[in-house]
């Protein structure tokens, strides 16, 4: 095919969207059937006009091919293993009893069945449950999803291309059951896999699929021969089938590298490739492997996981290169929209001069649909866009919101000494047991209590002027009575105040930071139906006055016992909001660590001797490229030291981590120079603790031993066996007993019988320790 006529067949496509709703329809929906006020109908129903809605705005935005199966009641992986019949034993009965049951079930448990583990989707802040495999699985093609949801968006008229996790990535995403060998590689169960993709596949071509999208985004991380040559095998395979749709393979968050020769050379008929960011390599990449001729590529040239205004001249340029690579070039996102809030018009309270920086995913689908325009008809077709996006990008570059000279003067001025504690460690620790007497294995939690409906109804009350200042913070203040009461009560060691005054994590400070912007409606999926709102870092920062030492002083008043000042870390803020890109991340993190500072220095002054400082992302921001690790760990580090890097030798740092995997960064974990680590341990039966043992980690640590993203209530049998698991890596000098995370999520009547579980477990291994010793 010619330039000319490549670009004449230019269209718009994407390849996921935001499932929940304009109001988080489904998550009502999907919460109101597990508590039994929404039925297994009216879910269903719920779930199938949201899908409507979503392939009508797509369409309406001018998205020529609009995706199916992206869809989930919980988690694409999950759909995965459902679709491919990988259930774990545990759950087969309550699968087979009822199918959406056992699904959940999966998902987040039973009182009497552990569900399945969850971690983080790539480098994203998106969770998903991994498989469990092993030797003895069995898979079974069970394409009843993906074939209905195709149906669906067929019968309304629609181009429908569904999307599967592609093999490949399905298996390198798992684990080995439990009972299985450790070293056991999920990998060797591909050509079991393949046969049971081979009939989803033929299913969804017998129902008119004409084209089908396998996503391989495991591929852009550092792989090894032999998953290369599996990799290979997979599509060749595949690739070679007599009756299938056409083949997408799709990939995204980073460049290929060697793997993007494997797929090229395949006998696939498409790729999907990411053109922003780091990946952006892959211009390079396919001119050096020599392009994909006879294929069709979609190029992925707007960002999918941020939410700034794309540069339309850029991206034109590299899709006029793109041109001369394939037989025929299509527009997209860089990735799935899942990772963005649905629409920016709902927006009402942020600055009018930003919103013209910001694209949601509606706004996004518009932008790709100029594009395959621009593409397709040529840049005149789009001159009035071309002009208004050159005038939008000029106005953030030149706003004071994105430059701060103050604030970029301190970052200058910080030095090495900034960055370190005065004492180290072991005379820090020896300092800091004799100022807070706790017993062995002092028990805590990690921050957070319950969200209570009325706790959220003060709070929106108080934004629509129904309740004034003065009345919220008496109820704040009842609040933190509650939390600091039933503590004291329980028996715990090192208590919190529970937060009921933050909205979220990282929102709370957001909002009382410069250089942030918040919005109303911006949710962004996190896990099943937990939903956040990541602020929008589109300037310096700074903290013009203290943001918890009030609440923090005011539930140290209420006891004798410590409270810990609770602040979410500056990777953490970066991970968990959009960060601008236009200065280097170290550069932003920089700024923010020194505003945490403050806030340090200021609890510490307030008179508190804990302070946690979260760093959950640190883990789930690292690069999917082991070459560009180095840097990002060294400036990560660094912020949590300038953070935390002022105060007393006697002053105990606390830090957190959840759901990532850790082994490969203990290093840096141990850089961080915190005092006290507490990390997820529950659903992976305490193998942190082998890790950091293994690794020589010198510090104290809590591994959780209480799952709180289930409802199940761990009794204090099951708490202790976890926690003697733990003794078996970890000094009992150096082991701290905990919850996996906050407990935001969860109501009081599981997290009050959960929490006296885990104070008896703690009392049971403690007393047989001295008895032990004696």
């Amino acid at each position: 095919m010619t330039t000319e006529s490549a670009a004449a067949a230019a269209r718009a496509t994407v390849y996921g969207y935001p499932r929940h709703g304009g109001d988080r329809e489904l998550k009502k929906a999907v919460e109101g059937y597990w508590k039994g006020r929404v039925t297994a109908a009216a879910l269903r129903e719920t779930a199938a006009e949201l899908r409507r809605a979503n392939w009508r705005r797509l369409a309406a935005d001018g998205i020529h091919e609009v995706p199916t199966g992206d869809f989930s009641y919980y988690d694409h992986v999950l759909d995965t293993s459902v679709m491919v019949g990988a259930v774990p034993d545990r759950h087969r009965e309550a699968v087979e009893t009822d199918g959406l049951d056992g699904y959940f079930a999966m998902a987040r448990g039973t009182q009497d069945v552990a569900p399945l583990e969850m971690t983080k989707w790539f480098d994203t802040n998106y969770h998903y449950l991994v498989p469990e495999l092993g030797p003895g699985t069995v898979f079974a093609a069970d394409s009843a999803k993906q074939v209905e949801e195709f149906r669906e968006a067929l019968a309304l008229g629609h181009n429908p291309r569904p999307v599967l996790v592609g093999p490949v990535t399905y298996l390198l995403l798992a684990k080995p059951a439990p009972g299985v060998a450790a070293d056991f590689e999920p990998l060797t169960l591909l050509d079991r896999l393949l046969p049971v993709y081979a009939e989803v596949l033929a299913d969804l071509r017998a129902a008119g699929a004409q084209w089908v999208q396998l996503d391989e985004p495991a591929l852009v991380q550092d792989r090894s021969p032999a998953e290369l040559n599996a990799a290979a095998r997979a599509y060749r395979d595949l690739g070679t089938l007599a009756d299938r749709p056409k083949l997408l393979v799709a990939s995204y968050f980073d460049r290929l590298g060697e793997a993007l020769s494997v797929l090229a050379k395949a006998p696939v008929d498409g790729l999907a490739l990411d053109f922003t960011g780091p990946a952006a390599a892959n211009l390079r990449d396919l001119a050096a492997v020599g392009g994909l001729p006879g294929k069709r590529l979609v190029a992925g040239v707007v960002d999918g996981r941020n939410v700034w205004i794309n540069d339309y001249q850029q991206s034109l340029a590299t899709l006029g290169t793109l041109l001369g690579l394939a037989d025929r070039v299509d527009v997209a996102a860089s990735c799935s929209l899942l990772h963005v809030p649905l629409d920016l018009a709902a927006e009402r309270d942020i600055d009018p001069q930003a919103v013209r920086w910001l694209a949601f995913a509606r706004q996004k689908s518009a932008e790709i649909a100029t594009l395959a325009k621009g593409l397709a008809r040529g840049t005149d077709t789009i001159a009035a866009e071309l002009v208004a996006n050159r005038a939008d990008l000029a106005s953030r570059a030149g706003s004071a919101i994105t430059h701060d000279p103050a604030v970029r003067a301190r970052v200058s001025a910080v030095t090495e000494s900034d960055t370190r504690r005065e004492l180290p460690y072991p005379q820090r620790a020896a300092a800091q047991h004799a100022r807070l007497r706790l017993p062995l294995l002092p028990t805590t939690t990690i921050g957070s209590f319950p969200q209570t409906a009325q706790l959220r109804a003060a709070r929106a009350d108080l934004r629509t002027g129904h309740i004034d200042a003065d009345s919220y913070d008496k109820r704040i203040e009842a609040e933190i009575q509650e939390v600091i009461t039933f503590q004291e009560a329980a028996g715990i060691d090192v208590l919190v105040h529970g937060e009921p005054e933050r909205n979220d994590m990282v929102q709370y400070f957001a909002e009382r930071l410069t250089g942030c912007l918040a919005t109303r409606h911006g949710w962004v999926q996190s896990y099943g139906t937990r939903y956040v709102r990541p602020p929008i870092l589109a300037g310096d920062i700074s903290r013009p006055e203290p943001m918890t030492v009030r609440w923090t002083t005011y539930a140290q008043s209420l006891t004798s016992r410590p409270v810990k000042g609770m602040l979410t870390g500056p990777v953490t803020m970066l991970a968990w909001s959009f960060v601008r890109d236009d200065q280097p991340l170290g550069e932003t993190a920089r700024q923010v660590a020194l505003a945490l500072r403050d806030e340090v220095n200021d609890l510490e002054a307030a008179g508190s001797s804990v302070i946690q400082v979260d760093e959950p992302a640190l883990r789930e921001t690292l690069p999917l490229r082991a070459a560009d690790r180095a840097g990002y760990l060294a400036w990560a580090t660094e912020s949590f030291r300038i953070a935390t890097g002022g105060v007393r030798p006697d002053t105990q740092i606390h830090t957190h981590m959840c759901y990532a995997e850790f082994g490969d960064i203990i290093r840096a974990i141990d850089d961080l120079d915190a005092d006290v680590i507490s990390l997820e341990a529950a659903r992976s039966h305490m193998r942190v603790a082998d890790e950091l043992a293994a690794a020589g980690y010198p510090r104290e640590v809590g591994p959780g031993v209480y799952d709180i993203h289930s409802p199940r209530v761990p009794s204090a049998e099951e708490a202790a066996a976890l926690l003697r698991k733990g003794l078996e890596a970890i000094p009992a000098e150096r082991l701290w007993v905990n919850p996996d995370c906050g407990l935001k999520t969860r109501g009081w009547p599981e997290v009050r019988a959960s929490l006296e579980h885990l104070v008896s477990a703690a009392a049971e291994v403690r007393a047989a320790l001295h008895g032990t010793a004696r």
